[in-house]
Parts: C-alpha cells; structure tokens; sequence
C-alpha cells in the first residue's frame, strides 16, 4: 500500500477515531475501518486483513479495560464462542469475489451504521441469558460472516444481546469485545492458512488503533457513551455503503 505522507496522517487519525468511538463500546471497530479504507479504494483482501489485524488490537484492550471492571459474564458468552469461532476460521478460508464482498461489506456497514444511530442499551430491566439451542447457532452465523468479511461480528451481536434483553449494556461490550477479538484471530488464521492475507505498509495505522482503543476503552468501561459522535460515525458508515454501492454495482 503506497500512500503519500499526507493521506498516511489523513487515514491514521479516522483510524483513531474510530477506534476510540468503537472501543467504548467494546467494539474493535472493523466496520469503521474497513469503511475508511473503502474510501482510498484499498484491495479487498488487504482490506480484510488490516481490519482484522487491528481488530485483534482494539478489541484486546477494550475487553481487558471492561473485564477489569467486572462487566463480563462467561455463561453469556461461552456459547456464542463455541461455534463463532471455528466458523470465522472457515469463513476466513472463503475468497468472496471483489463484487461479492464489496456488496456484502455495504450491507454489513449499513447495518453497523444503524446500530451505531440507534441507542438500544437497555436499564433497569432483568435480563437473562438465551438458551443454548438459540446461543450456539447464533454464534455459528456470526462467525462465519465475520471470517467472510473481515470483521469480528460484534456488530451484530452487541445489539442483538440488547434487543433480546440477554444483558446489560456494560456486559454486552464485555462479552463483544472477547467474541470480536476471537473471531478476528480466527479470521487471521483461515486467511493465513488460505493464502488471502496481506498486511504492507500498515505500521501507522496500528499505532493510531491501539492509541484511540486505549483511549476509547478507559472511557467507555467507566461513564462514556459518546452517543453524538457514534451518530455521526454511523452517517459516515452509510456515505461508504453508498459509495461501495455505486462503484460496484
């Protein structure tokens, strides 16, 4: 990837602020990414492979931010691990068209915009984890199009948790942010072992993630939500699912 000393500054600070925006949430903020590179017309398989790269990162701080505040619970999670993550190692394996991805990826931020838009954290409302017949499938879909994408899947997962009241919005960035990061690295490993993955020229990028997951994640584990500015990041989601629309229909 050559990029001049201007666009390098230019994509390593949206990084940032993604992953600022994204970790306090408990996001990796793959979604984000892969909208930002969207817009400097990156490959799609160096795309993938940068996302899940600095998902890994991202996501690895804000769990650790949010665990140490004691907001994660293993009886919600194990189950969506248990399938998510050797199906994101065979959809990691998957090479997708660059139309084809292209027009799920527009699909994907779409729907990441949305629940980015939408506020649906939930209080003072009992909330219980699914049953195991509705867990281990749910976690088996979500990997598989998180391995496919280049994503971590918390995206869709975060928002289901809360719509279907299975936990509280503090315990559903825990749990996101573990499934995120195991997925990704499971996404790393189907691409690795396919032969899809491809990482040049990224160094400042991965600086600019883990300093705006650092940040994002002490914020967001303790008292900020910054609702404002995840609605503005969700317009700038839809802008690229237009874009990618347009430019491969």
């Amino acid at each position: 990837m050559h990029f001049s000393l201007a666009v390098v500054v230019e994509v390593s600070l949206l990084l940032f602020l993604v992953a600022l925006l994204y970790s306090s949430v408990g996001h990796g903020g793959a979604s984000g990414y892969l909208a930002v590179l969207s817009f400097f017309s990156v490959a799609p398989a160096l795309m993938s492979s940068t996302s899940l790269v600095l998902n890994v990162m991202v996501s690895l701080v804000a769990f650790w931010a949010f665990y140490r505040e004691r907001h994660f619970s293993w009886t919600l999670a194990w189950p969506f691990l248990l399938t998510s993550i050797p199906a994101a190692l065979v959809g990691g394996l998957i090479a997708v068209r660059p139309k084809g991805y292209f027009l799920l990826l527009a699909g994907a931020l779409v729907f990441a915009a949305f629940r980015l838009i939408l506020s649906l954290g939930r209080t003072g409302e009992t909330v219980e984890p699914p049953p195991l017949y509705v867990g281990l499938p749910v976690g088996l879909g979500l990997g598989l199009l998180s391995g496919i994408l280049g994503i971590g899947g918390g995206i869709f997962l975060s928002p289901l948790i809360l719509l279907k009241k299975w936990g509280t919005a503090k315990t559903t960035a825990a749990v996101s942010a573990l499934f995120i990061l195991l997925n990704s690295m499971a996404g790393l490993g189907g691409r690795f072992i396919g032969g899809t993955f491809q990482l040049a020229g990224v160094l400042p990028f991965v600086l600019a993630a883990f300093l705006g997951g650092l940040c994002g994640s002490r914020l967001g584990a303790n008292h900020f939500s910054g609702m404002t500015l995840r609605r503005i990041l969700g317009a700038v989601l839809v802008l690229a699912a237009i874009k990618l629309v347009a430019a491969n229909w």
